[in-house]
Formats: C-alpha cells, sequence, structure tokens
C-alpha cells in the first residue's frame, strides 16, 4: 500500500501500488567432460532467464550461437522447486572461447548494476570481448528518428508502465523499427535479455541502434560493442570509461536522449541532420 500525506498532516491517501520482483539467478555452464559449475549470480526480474544467461556469457566472450547445445533450469535434488527457477545451466558443445571473469564466480549474488568489479585492471577491463573491426561503417541515423526512439522504447516496457520500477534496453532498426525490446531491475540485465533474444533466435545481434533507460556506464558500452550495434544511446549520462571503450570500438554514444536532444560523444558521424 502507498500513502500520500500531503501538506497538511491531517490529510492523507491510501491506495494499492505495484512493485517490481526482484530474485536472485545463478548461471551455472557446463560443456563435454566438465561438471556444471556457477559463472555467474545476479538479482534480476524473472522472466526471459534463458535470454539474460546466454546474453551474459556472449558479452563476456564465453560462447558464440555455435556453441550452445541446451539451456535449461536446474533441476538438482536438492533444490527446491522455487529454487529451480532461480538456476539456469549453459550447456555448450565444446569447451568455452575464455573462462568466465573472476568477479562472476563468487558464493555471493552481485548487485544489479555491478559494474567491472574484481578486474585486475582498466587494461583489462577495455579488452573484453571486443570485436577486431567496428561494425556499421557507413551507417548513417537522422538526429529527429534518433531521438524519438526512448519514447518508442518506453511504448514496450509494459511492466515500467505498471510499477516505474524497471530499466529498459531494446534493439532498432536504422529505420527506427523496434526489433526486441526488454525489462529488468538491472539495466546490464535488460541488455543482455535484449542480446540473448536474439542469440536464441538465431537472429543477428549487431543492429544499428541499441537504446537504455538509464546512463550508459562501462559495462552497457561493453556489451553494445561485444553485440556489435553501431550506436548505443541512453536517457542518461554515459562515464568517462564508457566513452574510452567506445573510441576503441568505434561506438557512438548518445547520451541525455530525450525530447528529440541528445549529446552525442563519439564517433559523431553517424549521426546526421537535415538542417
Amino acid at each position: 500500500m502507498e500513502i500520500q500525506t500531503a501538506t497538511s498532516p491531517t490529510r492523507r491517501r491510501t491506495r494499492e501500488d505495484r512493485v517490481v520482483t526482484e530474485e536472485p539467478l545463478e548461471i551455472r555452464l557446463t560443456w563435454p567432460g566438465a561438471p556444471a559449475r556457477r559463472v555467474g549470480v545476479t538479482m534480476r526480474t524473472p522472466g526471459h532467464d534463458f535470454e539474460l544467461a546466454v546474453g551474459f556469457l556472449y558479452a563476456e566472450g564465453v560462447l558464440t550461437p555455435e556453441h550452445l547445445a541446451s539451456v535449461a533450469y536446474c533441476t538438482d535434488a536438492d533444490l527446491s522447486p522455487e529454487e529451480e527457477f532461480n538456476v539456469v545451466t549453459v550447456a555448450l558443445n565444446a569447451p568455452p572461447l575464455r573462462e568466465p571473469a573472476p568477479r562472476y564466480a563468487g558464493p555471493t549474488a552481485g548487485a544489479a548494476a555491478c559494474g567491472v568489479c574484481g578486474k585486475d585492471s582498466v587494461s583489462d577491463a577495455l579488452g573484453v570481448h571486443l570485436r577486431a573491426e567496428p561494425t556499421h561503417p557507413s551507417l548513417r541515423i537522422d538526429a529527429t528518428l534518433l531521438g524519438s526512439l526512448p519514447d518508442r522504447l518506453r511504448d514496450g516496457q509494459r511492466v515500467f508502465g505498471r510499477t516505474g520500477g524497471l530499466h529498459g534496453a531494446g534493439l532498432f532498426t536504422a529505420e527506427g523499427e523496434p526489433a526486441v525490446i526488454r525489462e529488468d531491475v538491472g539495466r546490464h540485465n535488460a541488455v543482455d535479455k535484449v542480446v540473448g533474444a536474439r542469440l536464441l533466435g538465431a537472429a543477428e545481434t549487431g543492429l544499428p541502434v541499441l537504446v537504455v533507460s538509464g546512463r550508459i556506464g562501462f559495462e552497457l558500452a561493453q556489451k553494445a560493442a561485444a553485440a556489435g550495434v553501431g550506436v548505443l544511446a541512453g536517457v542518461g549520462a554515459p562515464s568517462s570509461l564508457a566513452l574510452e571503450l567506445a573510441e576503441r570500438a568505434g561506438l557512438t554514444v548518445v547520451g541525455f536522449l530525450r525530447e528529440q536532444r541528445g549529446v552525442v560523444y563519439t564517433v559523431p558521424e553517424r549521426v546526421t541532420s537535415a538542417s
């Protein structure tokens, strides 16, 4: 219940309110000859869990679509029925391309907005799974069209409309058409779900534009670069480390994108204007 108190202490209004669900998700990884082991725990909004697990591992450079054998909820005998749906096992048909980063191997759940904690150095962080060549070298997108995408993202955030408590992420074509939109209590989880949805659908992850509903930190820039998108746009501010990575990856970053305005920080030639 939500209680709203007016200026006068004698005036109050009580009504029902909906809140988002937040639960831990443990991600396990296995391949032929290797037992399943925990590689990540994150706090997330339940739903699209397989997409989240696959998108997370893809961004870490652990797998390619060809590596995927199966994704399933865990059915260990020692897990309660409720816990089964908080553990996802990703099975590969070959050993992973690289070992998951150490920050994901610990026993505790990570925060819903975790960053690059646990990296040995900034240099290591900047080197995580970047493509050899920038994608979309000839991409040009109209500034007015780009400015309309946060509203289009919001239109696809059904749970946010009821609760106001979720981040959103969406992949868009150069014409501004949404390909996939996902929501989550964690901004990086929302991006992982978007990318994972494309991977599980055997579709290209590197669409022209990725739009996020909040600030643009390093982890979002890294996931966008790994997916191969051309433009990462958000309604909030980017961080300095996100922009450093974007420069290296040839990724266009647009921040403060709202009400037909925005700030282009990197690779500005991709954003054009008719005026």
